[in-house]
């Protein structure tokens, strides 16, 4: 029997423990399948085994083999007790003070302390790897150990977003005996106090993941342990799903395999898929020292003419969603700004932005993109775009795609008048799908400056402990950024995790920050 169902969840915030099956009643967890272990594959492999070095996709392997202070339980979209319990002892949120939970143990018997969480926090300050995770504590002034079990963060100014960055899986807590104050750890192993142990790993083949006994955090464990095998292709992945050499897949699904494994055919049988929505997005960016770029008009009528519905049916099929603001939907203070001021593509309206600035022969402008950044529909995505715009009449598009670390210099140097670019957030709150690119120095490589959102709005949004709270502050700085049109949003992802039909948990194993919890998987065995 071919039993094939998509589950649709609208924001990892609110993900919920459902059935993922249907027509056949519903599957049941027993005791005996917690000793089986789980088989997952990706594309998405670890950079670095050391957390002071990364800022990018090991964070996966990171959260299911060490703690932090502080973290994201499934269904929650605001930092947690992990190894401590924390909180801010001011309300100007500028003395973070975190009391560590008794008999908490690393993996080789250490114990873990305020001294370990000290010691932890400062080697990432002292080793400052390049384009490393010392950019995310811009607000830590110094750490102080009071007591054996409390540590108080000392920041140099007000910063309600701290907590959302100690529950970052950069911020793992580490032995200091297993790894040095001054340099990485270079031996491969891995020494932590989260739910898993990593008992072996082969870069860029797999990892090998048992329970870790003496583990106390919140996770709750439904598996003995994990085999996470990484591909460097998608295609061979599906395939290896469909052979049954895995269980499951996370991150790297193309648009195509999304759709194709929908298809209700032979080769699907036994197969489901969980779709969640995702929290990263794609954006142009308009560099302001190029003379075109730098004129409002043009960037506007460039917001005018974006389709982005036929973008996302045309190029993702369905697998992304149209985006209208830089905060995207499912994190608090997500707007429709920029459907508001421009509505749906217009060419008139656009024509008029544009001939009222005396703007009037077709613009050349050039536009360039990452080939192995962002997934294999962004050249399709860019030429979609070129369509769009010169279908107008309006516009004469020249794309360019050049290799990431190629590309990276290249608009570090301010050298591309418009670029595209992805967003993968560090923690679910809308400071962090603002601040980083605004000011002189930003993720953009070309200044972008309003003193208003950075001088007012960030600081004043900052104060408040209270995120809900501060909706006002991020509606304003949205409008304002609407104004400006240096950012144009395109699209955000959606998350889809396919496995057998005998996998549970699917559902609830992505964090608010999209990373796999790889506990929330388990075998089910009945019908």
């Amino acid at each position: 029997m071919h039993v094939f169902n998509r589950t649709s969840l609208q924001a990892a915030a609110a993900l919920a423990s459902i059935s993922l099956l249907s027509g056949c009643g519903v599957f049941s967890d027993s005791g005996s399948t917690e000793e089986q272990r789980i088989v997952v594959g990706t594309t998405s492999s670890p950079t670095t085994l050391d957390p002071a070095a990364a800022w990018d996709n090991s964070w996966e392997l990171f959260r299911n083999v060490f703690q932090t202070l502080v973290a994201y339980p499934t269904g929650s979209a605001s930092p947690k007790p992990d190894a401590a319990d924390c909180r801010f002892k001011d309300d100007d949120s500028r003395l973070f003070e975190c009391k560590v939970h008794d008999g908490l143990t690393f993996t080789n018997g250490h114990k873990l302390d305020a001294k370990a969480v000290k010691y932890s926090i400062e080697r990432i300050r002292t080793i400052d790897v390049e384009a490393g995770p010392n950019g995310m504590l811009g607000s830590l002034d110094k750490i102080e150990v009071t007591d054996a079990n409390t540590v108080l963060f000392r920041l140099n100014k007000p910063d309600a977003t701290f907590p959302f960055i100690l529950a970052t899986p950069a911020m793992s807590i580490v032995d200091p005996a297993e790894y040095p104050a001054d340099k990485l750890r270079e031996d491969g192993k891995v020494t932590g106090s989260g739910p898993y142990v990593l008992d072996s790993y082969k870069e860029g083949d797999k990892a090998e993941l048992s329970s870790y006994d003496n583990y106390k955090g919140f996770a709750d464990r439904k598996n003995a342990g994990v085999t996470i095998r990484y591909f460097k292709e998608s295609e061979p992945m599906v395939a290896a799903l469909r052979k049954k050499e895995i269980d499951a897949t996370y991150r790297g699904l193309t648009s195509a395999e999304v759709v194709d494994l929908e298809d209700d055919k032979p080769e699907n049988k036994g197969l489901q898929l969980v779709e969640s929505t995702g929290s990263d997005i794609r954006y142009l960016v308009f560099n302001s020292k190029d003379k075109t770029a730098a004129k409002l008009p043009v960037r506007r009528a460039i917001a005018q003419l974006v389709d982005r519905d036929r973008l996302v049916n045309n190029i993702y099929q369905g697998t992304a969603e149209p985006l209208y603001s830089m905060v995207p939907k499912g994190i608090a203070g997500h707007t429709t700004k920029f459907f508001d001021r421009f509505g749906g593509p217009d060419p008139d309206k656009a024509e008029k932005i544009l001939r009222d600035a005396g703007i009037t022969e077709p613009v050349a402008m050039d536009f360039w993109y990452a080939t192995d950044r962002y997934g294999s529909g962004t050249a399709a995505e860019f030429a979609e775009i070129k369509k769009q715009l010169e279908e107008s009449g309006l516009f004469k598009i020249t794309i360019h795609g050049k290799p990431w670390k190629e590309f990276q210099a290249g608009f570090q140097h301010g050298e591309y008048p418009v670029y595209g670019r992805g967003w993968f957030p560090d923690f679910p709150d809308p400071d962090n799908f603002i601040a980083p690119f605004l000011g002189k120095e930003n993720v953009l490589g070309t200044p972008y400056i309003n003193s208003r959102i950075t001088d007012e709005l960030i600081p004043k949004s900052r104060r408040d402990t209270d995120r809900a709270a501060v909706t006002d502050e991020f509606t304003e700085a949205q409008e304002i950024m609407v104004q400006d049109v240096r950012l144009l949003p395109v699209w955000q992802g959606k998350l889809y995790v396919a496995a057998g039909e005998d996998i549970g948990g699917g559902e609830r194993a992505l964090d608010p920050q999209t990373v796999m919890q790889l506990w929330e998987l388990s075998r089910r065995t009945s019908w």
